[in-house]
C-alpha cells in the first residue's frame, strides 16, 4: 500500500492515480521505505529545519519502491530517495539514474557506509529480529526459539509469520543472512524445513512483529525496531537475535540526477547528516552508522547488546545486491504462496 507521508501536503487526485506530483521550485518529491513511526518524526523535524522547502514524502515497501522507481525511469518523478535499503539502491538500473553529492559531514562515515562515486550514504540501517509473544508461547508448551531450527520443531505449526522477500526488504534481510551465513545448499535446506511452520508470508516487515505481539500468533519474523518499540509500549514480546547472526541492512540517500531541485536536494541531504538528524536516528534505530552514537534506553531494556556486532551476520552487501534477482526468484518458486 502506498503511504503518503508530508509536513503540508501531496496532491491527492495525483496520488488516486498512483502518481507522484512533480517537484517545482522549493518543493521535492522524496520517495523513502523508512517505516512510518520514525518517518514522521524525521519528516517533522526536517521540514521545521528547511521552512522554504516543501517535503512532498511518500512511503513505499522496499520492493515496490524499487519496482516504481524503475517503471518511472524515463520519465522520473522524485528527487530523492531517502532510507531505501542499499542492497536495492546498489542495482546498476538504480545507480545510474543517481547524481553524485557529498553530503556535508558524510566524511565521518566509515567508507562501507558510503559509495566511493558518492551517489549514496548510509548513516542507519535496520537489523532483524524474531518476535516472540511469551505468553502465548507458554499458553502452547514451547521453548523460548534461539535459531531458525528451534522453529521446524511441530508445535510452532501456523505458529510462524515472515516478510515476502520479493515485496520486504526486512523479509529479503532475512533470507540473505540465512543463505551467506549457512551457505547456499544448507540456507535453503533450513528455509525449506521451517516453511511448513509458515502461517503466512507478508508484504509488510513490520506486520509479523506487529501480530505477534498482540498474540495471533507466537513468532513474528520481522525487525528490532519494532520489537524494542512493542516492548517499550508494554506488549509482553521478548526480542530474539537468532544465533549464527541475525540479517541488517543498512538505508541509503541519494539525489536522483533527474531533478530540477538539485540545490534543495542537496539541503536536504545535508540535513540527514545534521546532529540534529542523528540525535533522533539515536531514539529510533537500532543501528546507527555514525560514530559515537550511544544507545536508546527502549534499545538497552528490550535487550539490545550494547555491541550489536555480536549479534549481526556476516553480511557481504556487495554479494547481496548482485544476487538479489536470483534469490527472489529462487525464493517464489519453492515458497510462492
Amino acid at each position: 500500500m502506498t503511504t503518503p507521508i508530508s509536513a503540508s501536503r501531496i496532491t491527492a487526485s495525483l496520488l488516486a492515480l498512483g502518481l507522484a506530483m512533480p517537484a517545482a521550485a522549493g518543493e521535492l518529491t522524496i520517495y523513502t521505505a523508512l517505516e512510518e513511526e520514525e518517518l514522521a518524526a524525521y519528516t517533522e523535524a526536517a521540514q521545521k529545519a528547511l521552512p522554504d522547502v516543501e517535503l512532498n514524502v511518500l512511503r513505499l515497501s522496499t520492493g515496490k519502491l524499487g519496482a516504481r522507481i524503475l517503471a518511472e525511469a524515463d520519465n522520473p518523478q522524485a528527487d530523492l530517495i531517502w532510507g531505501w535499503a542499499v542492497t536495492a539502491m546498489m542495482d546498476p538500473r538504480i545507480l545510474e539514474m543517481m547524481s553524485s553529492y557529498e553530503a556535508a559531514g558524510v566524511g565521518v562515515l566509515p567508507d562501507r557506509f558510503r559509495d566511493p562515486e558518492n551517489r549514496w550514504f548510509a548513516p542507519i540501517g535496520y537489523m532483524g529480529a524474531f518476535c516472540v509473544n511469551k505468553p502465548r508461547l507458554e499458553e502452547k508448551g514451547l521453548p523460548m526459539p534461539t535459531s531458525w531450527a528451534d522453529l521446524e520443531q511441530e508445535g510452532f505449526k501456523d505458529e510462524v509469520l515472515m516478510p515476502d522477500p520479493n515485496s520486504s526488504g526486512t523479509g529479503y534481510l532475512h533470507v540473505n543472512a540465512v543463505l551467506q551465513s549457512m551457505g547456499a545448499e544448507a540456507g535453503w535446506a533450513q528455509l525449506e524445513a521451517v516453511d511448513p511452520n509458515m502461517a503466512q508470508y507478508t508484504s509488510s516487515g513490520s506486520k509479523p512483529c506487529k501480530s505477534a505481539r498482540i498474540g495471533e500468533y507466537t513468532v513474528g519474523i520481522s525487525l528490532a525496531f519494532t520489537a524494542m518499540q512493542s516492548i517499550q509500549e508494554g506488549y509482553p514480546l521478548a526480542m530474539v537475535f537468532p544465533e549464527g547472526g541475525v540479517g541488517y541492512e543498512l538505508e541509503a540517500n541519494g539525489i536522483l540526477s533527474s531533478t530540477d531541485n538539485a540545490g534543495d536536494a542537496q539541503k536536504f541531504l545535508d540535513w540527514t547528516m545534521s546532529d540534529e538528524a542523528i540525535a533522533l536516528y539515536g531514539e529510533y534505530k537500532a543501528l546507527v552508522t555514525v560514530p559515537g552514537v550511544g544507545q536508546s534506553e527502549a534499545a538497552a531494556a528490550a535487550g539490545l547488546p550494547a555491541d550489536i556486532g555480536t549479534v549481526l551476520a556476516d553480511v557481504d552487501f556487495d554479494a547481496s545486491a548482485k544476487s538479489q534477482v536470483e534469490t527472489k526468484k529462487e525464493w517464489r518458486e519453492r515458497f510462492g504462496r
